[in-house]
């Protein structure tokens, strides 16, 4: 039986994309289109810096169009002191590169974090993907929505045999009624009597909590 994936690292995508602080607007572009991302994560010596999205490629070259002043007091910000070429180039020496476009610090989550921590981060800052980094900073993986929503294709077997094994038999070890357990499209429905009915949201509550479940139709009874 195949196991719920409870973490990031269970969906994340390892083979990641990246980009150094210099890349050019150009090839960051281009690297998009390619691998059909709308967004990279920035990485110096492995570490990720920041994280460079469609969006922030338009509005950096939105500013630099409205003149080099303007380019250069909207992007000193987000410039590292010391940061050498990239500083220059956002004072109008040189190309747009990724360090000058990208948002930093990065938003990142690690390969334990939970599903729904990596989705309430996306969700709250409009995010496609987050990178994954280890504890050092290094760069992991990649997860994105897609990803998330990987859960959603688990066989319902699996779902129905961990409902039972995790949830049913645990806390009702003895019902007055064998309780059924049945998924369909990733819906749970329970049915049967039991005796301890304070029990019954618990174990409404947990099934959904389960790694993909839709819903949870309850016809859990206590005995009469």
């Amino acid at each position: 039986m195949a196991e719920s994936p409870h973490q990031v690292g269970d969906v994340m995508t390892r083979a990641v994309v990246a980009v150094a602080p210099d890349a050019p607007f150009q090839e960051v572009v281009g690297l998009m289109e390619r691998w059909k991302v709308s967004a990279l994560p920035v990485v110096e010596e492995h570490r990720v810096v920041g994280v460079v999205s469609e969006a922030d490629l338009l509005a950096g070259k939105a500013d630099q169009e409205r003149g080099p002043g303007r380019y250069a007091r909207a992007h000193r910000r987000s410039v590292p002191v010391g940061a050498g070429p990239a500083g220059a180039a956002a004072a109008g020496a040189g190309p747009v590169t990724a360090g000058e476009l990208m948002s930093a610090p990065a938003v990142t989550v690690h390969a334990g974090s939970s599903l729904a921590r990596a989705a309430r981060i996306m969700a709250q800052r409009g995010f496609t993907r987050l990178p994954v980094v280890d504890e050092g900073g290094l760069l992991e993986g990649v997860v994105s929505r897609a990803d998330l929503l990987k859960v959603f294709l688990r066989p319902d077997n699996d779902i129905a045999d961990e409902v039972r094994r995790d949830i049913v038999d645990i806390l009702f070890p003895a019902p007055v009624e064998p309780i059924h357990v049945m998924v369909t499209e990733g819906v749970i429905t329970l049915t049967g009597k039991v005796q301890d009915t304070p029990l019954i949201p618990v174990a409404v509550r947990l099934a959904r909590a389960v790694e993909g479940v839709v819903d949870v139709d309850c016809h859990l009874t206590g005995a009469e």
